[in-house]
């Protein structure tokens, strides 16, 4: 019988409910939708499948259990009397991090050690060990995180974040997270057969995850991930996982994608990334200001994250850049424009409110999606006529 599990899979705030459509889409039903995170419960090969395929998740996390916790004690009882043995085999490696947040137990390296010394007790016993733990086999990181006095034990099936797709060789001075950018495409109603373009594309992070999106490549294929040497989770569930990404890929897609930045050394960056990512010359980039952007299709999508003029002796600039901006696209009204700043008067210098709006973290900084609908042409657009550059 299949040995069922529960997976956290992590999000930036104002994603969990992105990430949940698309642990929905994998076939997994039965999800609860948190903060910070989409609980979920499914057979262990949803361990592989949820790694490889989950573009806006953070990390995957195993859950091994979650109790109230308001003394060391309790801690250490309701740790030791969980099934740790059914994940960790007897040389594992499991080095214990921690978080506290508005809890009794604040002391973080206090809950680490003892949550520590709990699992070695439990492993011991399991394991029929009398010495010390060897330790020098696969890798198990164990997280101890409380809550309000609610302890969640969990063990990180990810390794790097996810959003460490294995493509970035360079990047720009404020990264978009390659996580983020695929939310920002997954946000629009953009096709694979539509023309789309990021104008301000920076390293090209938002244009190589729309062309994953639009072949459908799976965003985890190029990586490795820590629970590839757990040995509770069976060879044939990763074989099976790599093997149906292989097949869902749709490389014959032809796409549409252009990128374009004022910056030469930038274009040259993303040309390289593109390149890392397989997806070779299916991405037209270009140096370019934003004001020589002139398309010639119709229904188009434009997605960007534009610089937010935060530093001194920059907002001028930018605030000047989101009025062309807003100049050019009025004569595109097929044009759907999707735009994330930080920049509170972004609608006004833009030159009209927003269809849509949703508030997402770049990192640590607030910043609100703006979207703007295109209205759909008369007649077909011609998809030979190209951008117009």
């Amino acid at each position: 019988m299949s040995k069922k599990v529960t997976l956290i899979a992590t999000a930036a705030m104002g994603l969990e409910a992105i990430v949940g459509k698309e642990v929905k889409a994998l076939g997994y039903e039965d999800i609860q939708i948190e903060n910070g995170r989409v609980v979920f419960e499914a057979d262990v090969s949803a361990i592989p499948r949820a790694n490889l395929w989950l573009r806006t998740a953070d990390r995957v996390k195993l859950l091994v259990g979650r109790f109230k916790a308001t003394s060391f004690d309790e801690l250490f009882e309701n740790t030791k009397a969980l099934p740790w043995e059914a994940f960790i085999e007897e040389d594992g490696e499991f080095p214990v991090v921690g978080k506290s947040v508005k809890s009794k137990l604040y002391s973080v390296p206090d809950c680490q050690s003892i949550v520590k010394k709990a699992i070695v007790e439990r492993l011991k016993v399991k394991h029929g060990i009398d010495s010390w733990l060897k330790e020098t086999g696969a890798f198990y990181r164990v997280e101890v995180a409380i809550h309000k006095d609610e302890a969640l034990l969990t063990i990180d099936t990810s390794g790097s974040g996810l959003h460490k797709r294995g493509y970035r060789v360079g990047q720009g001075e404020a990264p978009l997270k390659e996580t983020l950018a695929a939310a920002l495409v997954q946000i629009t109603n953009w096709s694979p057969d539509q023309p789309f373009v990021d104008p301000f594309c920076g390293s090209g992070t938002i244009a190589i995850e729309a062309a994953l999106i639009g072949q459908n490549i799976a965003p985890g294929f190029n990586r490795e991930f820590a629970s590839e040497n757990w040995s509770f989770i069976p060879q044939k569930a990763w074989d099976a996982a790599f093997q149906e990404a292989e097949d869902a890929a749709n490389y014959d897609q032809s796409l549409q994608i252009f990128g374009s930045d004022i910056d030469p050394d930038l274009i040259e960056i993303a040309k390289k990334n593109a390149m890392e990512a397989g997806l070779g010359e299916l991405i037209t980039w270009k140096q370019m200001q934003m004001s020589d952007f002139k398309p010639k299709q119709e229904n188009g999508y434009l997605v960007s994250n534009p610089p937010y003029g935060e530093r001194m002796g920059e907002r001028e600039e930018v605030e000047e850049m989101y009025r062309n901006l807003g100049t050019i696209m009025r004569d595109h009204p097929s044009w759907s424009v999707y735009i994330l700043t930080s920049h509170e008067g972004f609608e006004k210098l833009y030159g009209k409110p927003a269809t849509k709006k949703r508030k997402l973290f770049n990192g640590f900084i607030k910043t609100d999606y703006y979207q703007y609908f295109g209205r759909k042409p008369k007649s077909k657009p011609d998809n030979g006529k190209g951008f117009g550059f």
